[in-house]
């Protein structure tokens, strides 16, 4: 059982590291931008996250007024 945690363990911190691979060995390494606001080819198309899209109905409704 221990032995079995142990390389459970060592798998999750592999894969972990692997991931981390690009922002640890970069000097400005940071995570990716995976927010629909910071997509670019979302962006050309006209496509807004959620809570920028309920602001600018929010807006257009309050401008009727």
């Amino acid at each position: 059982m221990l032995k079995l945690l142990l390389v459970t363990l060592t798998i999750v911190a592999i894969c972990i590291a692997l991931l981390c691979i690009k922002i640890l060995l970069l000097p400005n390494g940071k995570f990716p931008n995976t927010h629909v606001g910071g997509n670019k080819a979302m962006a050309k198309r006209g496509i807004k996250c959620l809570q920028a899209q309920d602001a600018d109905a929010q807006k257009k409704t309050l401008k009727k007024f």
